[in-house]
């Protein structure tokens, strides 16, 4: 068996944004050149997520519509009164659980079996944000 590990860094520029890292994913599976384990995904924040999904642009805006309802940001959310880091950000750390940090997509025959319409997606709950980090690991032969 052989592990890989690499970092992606991103940069969001919306307050609630979904952003396709498929292909990011893909060079780094492609460079690691493995044939059959699992590929995992993580991020590191309590603010951004992780999720495989259908990419179509309508759909894309709906799940927007969707999460901004779920927990609206104007909400009387008490981390919000006393906030640790100067961001009202409860409505983004509420999103999240309902996400996950962490995905992961096996892998066979030197390639990702993702479904037909599936995309991997990084979920920025509380952007706009200069340095996002997903990690990525390789578990295979």
């Amino acid at each position: 068996m052989q592990i890989v590990s690499r970092t992606l860094t991103l940069e969001t520029t919306q307050p609630i944004e979904l952003i396709d890292i498929t292909a990011l994913v893909v060079d780094v599976f492609d460079a690691a050149g493995l044939r059959d384990g699992l590929l995992s995904l993580h991020s590191p924040h309590t603010t951004a997520h992780i999720n495989l999904n259908e990419r179509e642009p309508q759909l894309q805006l709906d799940m927007l519509d969707y999460l901004a309802r779920l927990v609206p940001r104007d909400g009387d959310y008490r981390h919000n009164r006393e906030p640790i880091d100067g961001r009202d950000n409860a409505h983004a750390h509420l999103m999240g659980l309902a996400m996950n940090a962490t995905e992961t997509i096996p892998f066979a025959d030197g390639r990702l079996l993702l479904g037909g319409w599936q995309s991997v997606f990084f979920v920025e709950l509380d952007g706009p944000r200069a340095q996002r980090q997903v990690h990525v690991q390789l578990l295979g032969r």
